[in-house]
């Protein structure tokens, strides 16, 4: 095989032509011979036992090409590629092929190019991050969140409902004098105040009395589903039953009862601990997130589209797994219509998120080159163990599942991210 020619075009693309000599192609054609003959039938001879000359005098001497072409093409291009040292993403796709007289087979290959990088801004940016505050209210909203969890249920005999009572009802639903979907249930267990159904609907069951049937205007909100939204209703409600929560006492023993603590201010003090991580955690990845957008889009690159293609397809078919969808044969749009993925959620959140990060993926891979990043053996090491130990799995497993190659290259993109995120400069948030 020959490299016959290079052209690179715009849009990082690019195009080369591989042309096979005389003598490969006559060997992928009688492949090609071999591999079909037992499928072919000819008049005076066993099946499969025709001769290769006899099928082409009957079929045209053109008979075996395509599966022949289809054999070379793949070496072909391995071969092309190998020659030309283009730096290609994607797949490629065949322009031409042409069979020439003196029966070579030149094959023309379209593909896409990595895009050359120019790195901007990546050290040193500033950006927002949020200050880890917990106030005393926050303690104790957790604190009664475990009274509530802890409560034993009292039953009410003796009083109307009320806004915090558990009400048991029985409801039917009516538009225009006729019942509607979904508008109707027994034995119900509501909480009064929780905000869980329609707007006004608990509030004119508190009041109430055991036993009480009564008749409820409901006007649904604007936005609720299209069949009742905005729509006048009539709920006739019965209530059957009331309980009321009892919260236990604030003391050492509910601490004990809840906790690993043997005291109220110990437990309340763990309570300020997690909160406080918790925050700290959530405003870390907010700047780390803030940083990372700064610096990717300092970054200055023509991305092929099938970068951002196949990102996509990585994007949905991870997704996809999560809810144990894991055909590989399914195609994009398949996957999108089992998903419920139209258009518009593919043009506005899908889409530009692959190309973000897609655009993170450039930023990391130029610094890492920018920068050329220690990954030595220990520090390998190390990151190893850790990322097996997040998984559940065993640090030789990991190695040889993913391969030595992309283990690496992912530590060394989480150092040039530590890189661009330790640089950064954190502001305080703009005074309202």
């Amino acid at each position: 095989m020959i490299l016959k020619n290079v052209e690179k075009k715009e849009k990082n693309t690019a195009a080369f032509a591989v042309e096979s000599d005389a003598a490969e192609f006559e060997k992928a054609v009688n492949d090609a011979y071999r591999k079909s003959r037992s499928s072919i039938s000819i008049p005076g001879f066993r099946k499969g036992k025709a001769p290769r000359a006899v099928i082409e005098g009957m079929y045209g001497h053109e008979v075996f090409y395509q599966d022949a072409m289809d054999e070379l093409a793949p070496e072909a291009y391995e071969f092309g590629l190998k020659e030309s040292a283009l730096n290609v993403v994607g797949a490629p796709a065949i322009e031409n092929v042409e069979v020439t007289d003196a029966r070579t087979v030149c094959f023309t290959f379209a593909v896409s190019l990595y895009p050359e990088v120019t790195l901007g801004q990546y050290k040193g940016l500033e950006a927002v991050k949020l200050p880890v505050e917990v106030s005393d209210e926050e303690v104790d909203s957790e604190l009664n969140a475990a009274r509530k969890r802890g409560a034993r249920m009292l039953d009410i005999d003796d009083r109307e409902a009320r806004m915090g009572d558990t009400a048991n009802i029985d409801f039917d639903g009516y538009l225009d004098g006729e019942r509607f979907d979904g508008g109707k249930a027994e034995g119900y267990s509501l909480e009064l105040g929780s905000n869980s159904f329609v707007p006004g609907f608990e509030e004119q069951v508190a009041g109430m009395k055991i036993g009480e049937e009564k008749e409820l205007a409901i006007t649904f909100p604007a936005d609720y589903t299209p069949e009742l939204a905005g729509k006048d209703v009539v709920f006739k409600v019965k209530l059957n039953s009331l309980t009321m929560p009892e919260l236990p006492e604030l003391d050492d023993e509910f601490a004990k009862d809840v906790s690993e603590f043997d005291t109220l201010e110990e437990y309340k003090a763990s309570i300020r601990d997690r909160l406080v991580k918790e925050k700290t955690e959530k405003s870390d990845a907010a700047f780390r997130s803030a940083v990372m957008h700064q610096a990717a889009e300092n970054v200055s690159a023509e991305i092929p589209e099938v970068m951002v293609d196949e990102k996509v397809e990585e994007t949905l078919r991870n997704y996809a797994s999560q809810f144990g969808m894991n055909d590989r044969k399914a195609s994009v749009e398949d996957l999108c219509k089992m998903m419920g993925i139209n258009d518009e959620m593919m043009a506005k959140s899908i889409r530009p998120g692959a190309e973000f990060q897609v655009k993170t993926d450039l930023l990391l891979k130029a610094v890492m080159d920018a920068e050329e990043l220690d990954d030595n053996d220990e520090a390998f090491a190390a990151y190893v163990e850790r990322v097996s130990g997040e998984v559940g799995a065993d640090a030789e497993q990991l190695r040889q599942y993913f391969g030595e190659e992309f283990m690496r290259n992912e530590f060394k993109k989480e150092l040039a991210t530590k890189l661009i995120v330790d640089s950064a400069v954190a502001k305080a948030p703009a005074e309202e």
